[in-house]
């Protein structure tokens, strides 16, 4: 399988200066300033295939956006090597570009004041696409994703929404064979997201489109990615399919009760269970407790009839623990996994 991505021992430090304090201080700084080395990213190493979908998810300070700033080609690493479809992406940087699409959901790429359909022709120059070439694909994303009406419109009357579904369109006008995507959800509404969603899927199978997504709404990953890069501090901690991370610590149920009674107290739960481990944690609704437990028959059932004989409850439901209850017990017990 041919690599799109190739990583290897990947750096990127930045100097942090500090300020002297006082008079005498700042007049110091003028000659001499005092800084330190801090590594945002710190040795990774990765490959992606063609055709692959992977989220690269971590906590805000991770070190996503820096590496993917390294692989675009807009910083230069510390130390180590990137290749991107075969290229350097700071080196080769102008033929580069015109191998890859880029969303960022914070920045645009469409002219603000000019409707959509002149910043696609725009476009359509800067990557110099055929006008057949051009006719054909885009006839197919702008159906696609459902944006013919907004054409005419100027960017800066578009809702978010509309103006993320031709920011997509926009990025893959010269169909290029790699996307990044940079929180490209955000604050959108569910019917748009499944609309984004559906349409990734599409590219990705009509054109074995490599996709790499960067996202904090775990809902995206568990849509779109078979595969799952995680970052913490710089370092990759998991790199493997999501299925496998599911299964390696996902191993629980979470039994959601709902309480009749007005004055339950974790430690009124917690004398139910001195021989069982069962962690409780509050819901999000008054009188809601969540049990998290082994996913074992007996053990399930046995903590449903404690509560049930001691309680009153309106309701239970039991749950797989999700994706992002996974992935927030990994960072908070520093669960190391590769």
């Amino acid at each position: 399988m041919k690599q799109v991505i190739e990583v290897n021992d990947l750096r990127k430090e930045f100097k942090s200066y500090s300020s002297r304090s006082g008079l005498k201080g700042a007049f110091r700084d003028l000659f001499t300033r005092n800084y330190k080395i801090i590594p945002a990213v710190k040795d990774i190493s990765f490959q992606v295939s063609q055709g692959e979908m992977v989220g690269y998810i971590g906590e805000n300070g991770a070190g996503k956006s820096t590496s993917i700033k390294m692989l675009t080609g807009i910083l230069t690493p510390t130390s180590g090597t990137v290749r991107v479809n075969g290229m350097d992406p700071h080196r080769e940087r102008e033929k580069f570009v015109r191998s890859i699409g880029v969303v960022f959901g914070q920045r645009s790429q469409l002219w603000w004041d000019i409707a959509v359909q002149e910043s696609f022709r725009l476009l359509k120059k800067v990557y110099n696409v055929p006008d057949e070439t051009y006719r054909q694909h885009m006839n197919h994303v702008i159906e696609s994703l459902d944006i013919a009406p907004l054409l005419d419109k100027p960017v800066r009357k578009l809702s978010l929404g509309q103006r993320m579904r031709c920011e997509l369109a926009a990025a893959l006008l010269h169909n290029p064979s790699l996307l990044f995507l940079d929180e490209p959800t955000i604050g959108l509404d569910v019917l748009v997201k499944l609309k984004i969603r559906n349409f990734l899927k599409e590219i990705n199978e009509k054109y074995q489109t490599t996709v790499l997504l960067t996202t904090h709404d775990l809902s995206d990953i568990e849509a779109l990615c078979d595969r799952v890069i995680m970052l913490d501090e710089g370092q990759i901690i998991y790199d493997g399919l999501l299925a496998h991370l599911r299964s390696t610590w996902g191993e629980g149920k979470q039994i959601e009760f709902q309480f009749s009674d007005m004055d339950i107290s974790r430690e009124k739960l917690d004398l139910l269970f001195v021989d069982i481990e069962a962690e409780w944690t509050k819901g999000n609704r008054a009188n809601v407790w969540v049990a998290n437990v082994v996913n074992q028959e007996e053990v399930i059932s046995e903590v449903i009839g404690r509560v049930v004989a001691a309680h009153k409850i309106s309701d239970i439901k039991i749950h797989e623990i999700s994706t992002e209850e996974i992935i927030r017990n990994i960072y908070e017990e520093g669960k190391v996994h590769g």
